[in-house]
């Protein structure tokens, strides 16, 4: 996510980072780069120029040049303009003082409404709110399926209805007649999925504005592929001058380097992004905190997201009960070290937890290994320690030569990846049995720091 801009970001400030004293001189010389990297990540021109005028107005102020370190100064101003022009706090959901909640989503074929329609049912249901699904997208009767296969996957109510004419009339029967469900059935959210377009026009606009007239949303949620940039905030302006959005939903920020629909999308409408799409899958939609997607951007990392998705799908008690025994010698076993390897990637890609952590400091190397590692590695890791029997799992000393080759067989591999693995195995026993002794914390101790 904004792999682009963040390099591009931290090239500009790298000179301020060196700069004992500031001048106007190469505070401009870092916003001209700034400007630039900027543009060439598709963020509207007037929101960059008004981003750099802001900084720069600050940046030349008396408390950056007499600051201890200005360079920090300049990009903490940066940061908090950043913060501001993306909306200070996170937008949160509006309900209903009176269930059910109506949320009406808009957007264009193609930007992944529907999917988004069942991730956000998702988030709700997590939530503890029980949510209904309805397509009133007649006039394309795949649309309707799909919606009916997510609703089905994360196992949400659905109202499918009957279709007899492609019509709005038809629209707007469906639209009633899921409200009515979902007062008969308990559900506290009705989430809309409406008819997409290739591009605007005025059947599809008149057709969203008799459904909020006749359904009354709370949320008016407009979904845009954050890859398309610009176009993702046209399509967005145009939607809300004529149905007044309450928020969006940038899908495919995960593929997203350059960020311009982002960073441009609130500026420019008015309203907040609420909500991104990470991933494909039906929990990859998170709220969006302008924060943190800032401390991304410049390239001091997500620890709070990281630390959140750690809290989601890893078994804290488990965690605890491997660490207690791997700490007390002889206690990790193989089976432990895949359990290990099956809550990391609950958590998602390896890519996306790296390109949490901070690109600067001591994980300034791990971004870029990021980009070079192979998924497909822990799945053969996983492969090969499933082929194993149950007691060679849990005694790893009895694997020989000739179980090994069983072993690679079985998992599709070669003798030589299994052998690898098992000494990785025996080097971390061996590491984690050290941790575990008093000594190894009191020689720890007794280190003398460089420069002490």
């Amino acid at each position: 996510m904004f792999e682009n801009l963040q390099e591009k970001l931290q090239r500009a400030f790298k000179t301020l980072r060196g700069q004992a004293v500031l001048n106007e001189e190469n505070i401009q010389e870092a916003m001209r780069e700034m400007r630039l990297a900027l543009l060439e990540a598709d963020v509207n021109f007037k929101v960059v120029k008004q981003l750099i005028d802001q900084v720069q107005a600050k940046a030349l102020g008396q408390e950056v040049m007499t600051a201890l370190s200005p360079g920090e100064q300049v990009i903490k101003i940066v940061h908090d303009e950043l913060v501001q022009l993306l909306g200070k706090d996170t937008a949160r959901m509006k309900f209903a003082s009176q269930p059910p909640t109506v949320v009406l989503m808009a957007g264009l074929q193609g930007s992944g409404k529907t999917t988004t329609s069942g991730k956000l049912a998702n988030w709700l249901k997590n939530g503890g709110h029980r949510p209904l699904l309805v397509s009133v997208d007649v006039y394309r009767p795949a649309a309707r399926e799909q919606l009916k296969v997510v609703a089905q996957a994360i196992k949400a109510n659905i109202y499918e209805g009957e279709v007899t004419e492609s019509n709005t009339a038809t629209v707007e029967r469906l639209a009633k007649e899921a409200r009515r469900e979902a007062i008969n059935t308990g559900s506290d959210v009705l989430i809309i999925d409406t008819a997409g377009r290739l591009h605007i026009d005025d059947q599809l606009m008149e057709e969203m504005q008799s459904l909020k007239r006749l359904m009354n949303p709370q949320e008016i949620l407009f979904v845009a592929d954050a890859m398309t940039g610009q176009d993702a905030v046209r399509s967005a302006d145009e939607f809300h001058k004529k149905l007044s959005l309450t928020g969006v939903v940038l899908t495919k920020m995960d593929g997203d380097a350059r960020g311009g629909a982002a960073l441009s999308i609130r500026q420019v409408t008015g309203q907040p992004i609420k909500f991104i799409g990470i991933g494909e899958k039906y929990d990859a939609l998170e709220p969006f905190h302008p924060d943190r997607i800032v401390s991304r951007i410049l390239g001091m990392g997500d620890i709070l997201s990281l630390i959140e998705k750690a809290e989601q799908h890893v078994d804290k008690k488990k965690a605890q009960e491997v660490a207690t025994r791997a700490l007390s010698g002889d206690g990790f076993s193989l089976e432990d070290f895949r359990d290990q390897l099956r809550q990391v990637k609950k958590m998602g890609s390896l890519q996306s937890l790296m390109g949490m952590l901070p690109s600067i400091g001591p994980f300034s190397g791990l971004q870029k290994a990021a980009g070079n590692v192979d998924e497909k590695q822990i799945t053969r890791v996983e492969s090969i320690i499933n082929s194993m029997t149950q007691h060679e799992r849990l005694h790893h000393e009895v694997i020989n030569g000739s179980r090994r080759k069983r072993i690679a067989r079985g998992s599709g591999t070669t003798v030589q990846e299994v052998n690898n693995l098992l000494r990785q195995y025996a080097q971390m026993r061996k590491m984690f049995k050290q941790m575990g002794k008093g000594s190894f914390a009191r020689r720890m101790a007794g280190m003398k720091l460089p420069g002490m």
